[in-house]
């Protein structure tokens, strides 16, 4: 049977904890962020259920170029999630 190394365990005890330590925080960290996350899509959504608040008779060409360039970011966002567009593999 072997012994463990009385000088190495604590070492090692220390590293694990400093494993499982970060671990957990990058586990928060991420559950922070897709909470950000979550409510900026929310956010987005209901603008576009407002219409992005733009009542039918003022639609114009800026509306128009204002959501070209929404949706170019969207894209960007969606192109790099899915491995899409630049990001595909």
């Amino acid at each position: 049977m072997t012994r463990p190394n009385p000088i190495a365990t604590p070492r090692l005890e220390a590293r694990a904890e400093k494993v499982r330590r970060n671990r957990e925080a990058a586990l928060n960290a991420f559950i922070g962020k897709k909470a950000e996350i979550d409510q900026m899509l929310a956010r987005l959504q209901a603008l576009s259920d407002d219409h992005f608040g733009c009542h039918p008779d003022e639609v114009g060409w800026a509306m128009v170029g204002t959501l070209e360039y929404y949706a170019e970011l969207l894209k960007r966002i969606t192109d790099s999630a899915f491995g899409e567009g630049e990001h595909a593999r």
